[in-house]
Formats: C-alpha cells, structure tokens, sequence
C-alpha cells in the first residue's frame, strides 16, 4: 500500500484570518499572522471515500494531511450498542471504540485512541525530519501510543513524561533504540513535562510535535467522528468523551464540518457533551462562566488534585481553550457542555460497560460513560437522539492477559525546575541511532 500511495492532496487555512496557504513542511501557525490561532487542513476531496479496512487509520486517508501510510494502524470501530443502551433505556446509542478488542476487529496495540493522532502525525512527516528527533510530551498514553508507532516505523522520538506516570508506559516488546525517555521527578504533573519538552525543542536537532497546533493529530482524532458517521450514516446529535487538553473535541468539530460540506451526512453540528475528572475540572469552571481565558489555577493545588484523580491522563493544566478554532468556539458554536464526573461514578461506569458490553475501559473513557449515565439521569440528552459514546481507551486488561509486557525505562530523570545545561547534560548521553533508521517509504 506505501507503494502506490500519493499523498494526499490539501492546503492550510487560518481560522482567524481565513487565509490559504501551502503547507510548506511542518507547518504548526499561519505565516506572518500575529493573532494566535489554530490553522486547518483544506482537502481536495470534498466527500470522504473511505478506502476499506485492510488500510487501517488510512482507510480516512482523504482528510488526514499525510505524505505516506506507515505500517500497523488500526482505524477505530463503531457499532450500535444493545446492552448499555438497555440499561440506560437509550434507542439509538453509538459507540466509538478505540483500543484492543479483536472481537470488534479493534486493534489498537496501545489500547488508546492515541495511536489516531501518531499514525497520522508519522505520515505528515518530510524525509528530512528523520534526521532529526521528535519530542512529545505526555502524561501516558500518548507517549505509550507514539513509542509504538516510532519503534515500528524507526521514527527518532524523545519523550517526556511526569514519573508517576511511567507504569502506563508498557509494551508488548522492546522498543527499538530510537525511542528515548526523560522524565520529571515524582510530585510533577504533565504540565511539568510540557515545560520540559519546550525547553528541548528550541535544542537544534529537536523538533515539537506540536499537540494541538499540529494539523495531522487533530484530523487523526477526528476519524472517530468519521468512523461514526460513516456507519450510522449521518451525523450523531451528541458526542460524548472525556477531555484532557480538549483537543479531541476540537477534532470532533472539524470534522462535523467536513461532514456537512460532504452533503451526506447532514447538516446539523452534534452537541458536544465533554468531561472532566473531578475535582480537576478547569475547563469546566472556565467555561461555566463563559470565559474565554483559563481561570487561575495554583500550582500545588492543581498537582493536588492530580493526585487524586484516577484519569491522570486529563490533567492538562494549559489546554488549547482560549485560542481562536480552539475548545472555547469549539463548545460556544455547538452549544456544548462540560461535565465532570468522581473516581466513584468511573469505577461504576466501567463496571457496567464490562457488564454489559463485555470490554475494560480505561479511567478517561470511564469518566465519558459516567458523564453520559449522570447525563441520562438528568435529562440531557432525548432517549431517541442519536448519541456518540467515544471510548478512547479500552480492551487494556484484555491485552495484558495475553501478552508479556515490557516497559520503557527513563533514560534520565530530571526536577521540576530544571538548568537547561542538565538537561543538555541527559541529551548528550543519549543516541537515537539515527543513522540506522529506516527512510520513509
């Protein structure tokens, strides 16, 4: 398939200024701009045409801005739920499921919709940026989903990662050396790790990966919403998921969009109906007063109530919120809402998922079920409507029964404050074996 794959053909648009431009390579803002805005992948293709399951991830190939397929991607799957459903008395409840469940043809080696963004970021790439090192910042499963698809295609990749978050950095084998690990010392957050990822990136030879900036993660998130439609056959009317930065959501708009300019799908933007884990709920707390800019949010008292939540993973303390195209217009456009839900209500939720639909959740997508429960409960959502469950991790427990794991061990840990000479220090020390990579197909 990498053979006879041409890439795909798209340009980049500011969303504050509407401007068109080429993306001329790693393109994460529109040149010459000083508003702080998100930019868009503009596809050629106007109608999606999916290219069938054997291309995994790049079966949505049409809208993900990618110059090669790498190998080893699944796409996530979507069926129509009957035991949940039942239990929340619900008629028409869709889910998303992106992890490990064979049975549902879900692949996922990570087990996190995760593997939607780095399959899609990996295929962005120009041959020249395999000279260099990626770094991504991560509070778990997004550095254990880009580990794995760096290890597998031999793409040199840093990460960073808070230490109390190193037990979700496991695999089903050794990684391959052009993978390395740093991580801030324990009592740190993502935040932490971020900070460090930015002081590596203006290193020469050290690139970002961008997050939220990046085009080709947000279009790889968004497949859930294709993967959705294309099944149901239209647009859902609400979309459920929890959220750490928020950039899924973003993604999940972009791609209503696309959908409605296809002219198949419908022409109506699904209500976005997105979660926190109490008590970390910035987002929530800024958006219930309508505010575009982040609320103050101290440090200890953040790291405190990291702590305490099971989802460690939706601990970004500086999300794409207040940016123009980010989460705020995201949910005022939409009309969405944010929720939160306890530790207490996730464990019930995923218990019931395993009841009824046969399958482990992962914390995050746990704390999406108990939002949708406690949203039923309420009246939120209609008992007709056509609601999208995004399970953006699961099937983990199932993995681990059936395979021995490895985890990737850091190869320096570093303190919150840090000298940038220590950290030029751990750098030296470590190579990426670059000159043993694999070029890009």
């Amino acid at each position: 398939m990498t053979d006879t794959f041409a890439p795909t053909a798209y340009q980049l648009q500011s969303v504050a200024t509407g401007n068109i431009f080429s993306d001329t390579g790693w393109m994460l803002d529109a040149p010459g701009e000083e508003k702080h805005s998100l930019i868009r992948a503009i596809y050629k293709n106007k109608q999606l045409i999916p290219k069938g399951r054997d291309f995994g991830l790049y079966t949505f190939a049409d809208w993900l801005p990618i110059k090669r397929m790498l190998k080893g991607s699944s796409a996530p799957v979507t069926y129509k739920s009957e035991g949940l459903a039942n239990a929340l008395g619900l008629k028409n409840l869709y889910i998303t499921f992106s992890g490990y469940w064979p049975q549902k043809g879900a692949m996922m080696r990570s087990c996190s919709f995760k593997e939607t963004e780095a399959f899609s970021v990996g295929g962005r790439m120009t041959e020249s940026q395999y000279q260099e090192v990626l770094v991504v910042a991560s509070a778990g499963n997004t550095a254990r989903a880009f580990a794995q698809v760096c290890s597998d295609n031999k793409i040199p990749l840093l990460l960073c990662v808070p230490a109390d978050s190193l037990d979700a950095l496991w695999f089903e084998a050794p990684l391959h050396p052009c993978v390395k690990l740093l991580t801030t010392e324990k009592g740190s957050d993502y935040f932490d790790a971020i900070h460090l990822s930015n002081q590596i990136i203006g290193l020469e030879g050290f690139y970002a990966e961008g997050g939220a900036k990046n085009v080709a993660r947000r279009d790889g998130m968004g497949t859930t919403v294709l993967s959705a439609s294309t099944f149901i056959g239209r647009i859902p009317d609400y979309y459920f998921q929890a959220i750490g930065s928020g950039t899924g959501a973003i993604a999940a708009w972009e791609a209503n969009m696309r959908l409605i300019e296809d002219g198949r799908f419908g022409t109506h933007k699904m209500k976005l109906m997105i979660s926190q884990n109490h008590p970390f709920v910035p987002i929530k707390q800024a958006w219930e007063v309508r505010s575009r800019e982040m609320l103050p949010y101290e440090s200890r008292q953040a790291r405190r109530h990291v702590e305490e939540i099971d989802a460690k993973v939706l601990s970004n303390r500086k999300p794409p919120y207040p940016i123009i195209g980010g989460l705020f217009d995201a949910l005022t456009d939409t009309n969405g809402m944010v929720l939160s839900a306890t530790n207490a209500e996730a464990q019930a939720a995923n218990k019931l998922f395993q009841e009824t639909e046969g399958n482990d959740l992962h914390p995050a997508a746990a704390i999406a079920l108990a939002s949708l429960i406690n949203a039923v409960e309420d009246n939120q959502v209609e008992k007709d409507a056509v609601i999208m469950l995004n399970i953006t991790g699961g099937g983990e427990e199932l993995f681990k029964k059936t395979h021995q794991l490895h985890f990737l061990k850091p190869n320096a840990i570093l303190p919150m404050e840090c000298e940038l000479s220590v950290i030029k220090q751990a750098l030296r020390k470590l190579d990426w074996n670059i000159e043993t990579t694999a070029k890009p197909a």
